[in-house]
């Protein structure tokens, strides 16, 4: 077994900026994949398989590399946390084909909200005024990101929504899983599970990717992983509490993708809704930190 990281809350902030810039290069990779510059257009079910194989492929190489001890892991657990992954991240890679990155990531940042919904019939816990009115905000930053009209919702913004969705149910699997397995193994075991759930899916609709379109679905699966990786350091020397809130600047990365590559400039609503969003996210992220630190009842 290695020894804990040592506590560095400078080290921690920088880790989890580089996790934050790799999270947001994948997502890139993924609208990329889809554009017709690079080929006939990938379906999202097969970046989402790409995002596993070769996120599977460079996990299981620093497995073996470093002969990372192993437990029995719970296999329910993993099986249902890695099909909400899995559901998620094929929601995502759809979303940023019909709208830009910087939306997309805005909405997606509502899934600490849907974890702290579910975590009350799911993990018993109690939440107070506070946090109710974080999540309030951020919903309603999330409303004006999803453009309503007499017509309809924008249908990338939907898959968005749903993203968040299950990215806030598998935040709840991945709290009881923390606490009983290795962080290298719960990545192990989940891109595994979700490499199988994702060939069974893509058999459908799978082509045969373009020289160009490769590169990009391994950039997927790559920077995915490395975001993994960077982020469990991130974790393992500050407090979550700390830490967590900086993830947020996955939506300036995203943003900044998305102007240098498709010109895509945030308008005014955009600005707004993501600026309402955050504002939400980050009042909760404080009120979960001074829980924490002053252990006091829910409020």
């Amino acid at each position: 077994m290695t020894s804990p990281a040592r506590p560095d809350k400078r080290r921690a902030v920088a880790l989890m900026l580089t996790a934050t810039a790799f999270i947001a290069s994948s997502t890139l990779m993924a609208k990329l994949a889809s554009d017709p510059r690079f080929g006939p257009p990938l379906h999202p079910l097969q970046i989402s398989h790409g995002r596993f194989l070769f996120a599977l492929a460079l996990i299981g190489t620093v497995v073996l590399a470093r002969r990372a001890p192993l437990s029995q892991p719970d296999l329910r657990l993993h099986a249902a946390r890695s099909l909400l992954g899995w559901s998620g991240v094929t929601l995502m890679f759809t979303a940023v084909a019909f709208i830009p990155m910087a939306d997309a990531t805005a909405i997606s940042f509502l899934n600490p909200v849907f974890a702290m919904v579910f975590a009350i019939p799911l993990l018993g816990e109690r939440v107070g005024p506070l946090r109710w009115s974080a999540a309030a905000i951020a919903f309603l930053g999330a409303l004006i990101l999803l453009r309503p009209s007499a017509a309809s919702f924008e249908a990338g913004a939907l898959f968005a929504l749903g993203a968040a969705l299950f990215m806030g149910l598998e935040v709840i699997l991945i709290k009881r899983l923390s606490g009983r397995e290795p962080p290298l193994q719960i990545l192990l075991v989940n891109n595994t599970m979700g490499l199988c759930i994702a060939s069974l899916a893509v058999l459908p609709v799978w082509q045969m990717p373009t020289p160009a379109q490769w590169p990009l679905l391994a950039g997927v699966g790559g920077a995915m992983a490395l975001a993994q990786f960077f982020f469990v350091s991130a974790m393992a020397r500050a407090e979550a509490s700390y830490i967590a809130p900086f993830a947020f600047t996955t939506l300036i990365f995203a943003a900044a993708y998305d102007a240098a590559l498709f010109g895509a400039w945030p308008d005014a609503i955009t600005m707004l809704g993501a600026a309402t969003l955050l504002s939400g996210a980050g009042l909760l992220a404080w009120r979960e930190s001074h829980l924490q630190t002053a252990a006091s009842p829910p409020e």
